[in-house]
């Protein structure tokens, strides 16, 4: 029997069974669960997990049960039933589930943000507001019962095609205009402002993950964000909490991670892919961040 979180009596008992219940009839969980909306995904895990790392695209998380953290550098944002997490930039993270049973698992709900639909409501929203609010681009607050309201209708939604097809794209604005209202929509609504840093720093991000196997001097993406170096670094540090050098490291990184894990590649092969000279070192930093060798990650796969 699932049991709704007393923390926060915005929390609905019956979506928390109706997001558990999905996931279990896909039989996902601990797994990122499709809907019947493209941009919106259930997840639910029965218990704890390790951290792992991982990337943070664009997104928001409903949490409905059970707690979640994740490590940004030396930040740690945990987020738990009740709140809703904010994520506006592409930003490497480790992060675990950190609260849940089989009795009370771990259940939330999470939207691929869509930045041109926000930027279709910079009218809507309105000058007044554009600097209100946290400027972090992992933000966490308690949620707003028109929040949940509107992440109700459209998981509710998902579950029919014939509301999905007509009934989506209007939530789906709905959704984006409360989150840009937000006590933590700040680093959002500075999206909204194209010479804004946090819009600067966005297009560096962008460079950088088209070409993330190159090497890219930071003085062609501080210009690439129209910045001096030192205020490249200084923002870019802000929004991602690492270097424009570690964040490159992070990206290739996590994906010789995946590609190792695919079971296709040699390691080697793999180190040239993501823009190691060397397989040395990539084995060395390799195993530093996740705590196995390359060599000792492919051969797990095959277990």
């Amino acid at each position: 029997m699932l049991r709704a979180d007393k923390k926060d009596t915005m929390v609905q008992r019956e979506l928390i069974s109706e997001v558990f219940n999905h996931v279990q009839q896909q039989n996902a969980f601990g797994e990122v669960c499709t809907t019947g909306v493209d941009s919106l995904f259930a997840m639910s895990n029965p218990k704890t997990t390790p951290y792992e790392s991982t990337l943070y695209e664009p997104i928001m998380c409903l949490v409905l049960q059970g707690v979640k953290e994740a490590h940004l550098g030396e930040r740690r944002v945990r987020y738990g039933a009740g709140d809703s997490l904010i994520v506006s930039h592409t930003i490497p993270a480790v992060s675990g589930v950190i609260q849940a049973s089989a009795d009370h698992p771990y259940v939330s709900l999470a939207l691929r943000l869509d930045m041109a639909m926000a930027r279709s409501l910079y009218d809507d929203i309105g000058e007044t507001e554009m600097g209100t609010g946290g400027l972090q681009s992992m933000s966490v607050a308690a949620t707003d019962a028109g929040l949940v309201d509107a992440m109700t209708r459209l998981f509710r939604i998902s579950q029919n095609p014939i509301e999905s097809r007509t009934l989506a794209p209007l939530v789906l604005k709905e959704i984006h205009f409360r989150l840009l209202r937000a006590q933590h929509g700040g680093m959002l609504r500075q999206l909204l402002l194209h010479e804004s840093p946090a819009s600067r720093v966005s297009k560096s991000i962008a460079r950088i993950r088209s070409d993330y196997n190159q090497h890219i001097p930071v003085a062609e993406l501080a210009a690439t964000a129209g910045m001096s170096q030192s205020t490249f670094h200084e923002h870019f540090k802000t929004v991602t909490s690492s270097t424009p050098l570690q964040y490159q490291k992070e990206l290739r990184l996590l994906e010789a991670q995946r590609l190792l894990r695919s079971r296709g590649k040699t390691v080697s092969s793999v180190a040239f892919e993501v823009g190691y000279e060397s397989p040395t070192q990539f084995s060395r930093e390799y195993a530093r961040k996740f705590g196995v060798t390359p060599r000792q990650e492919k051969s797990s796969q095959t277990v």
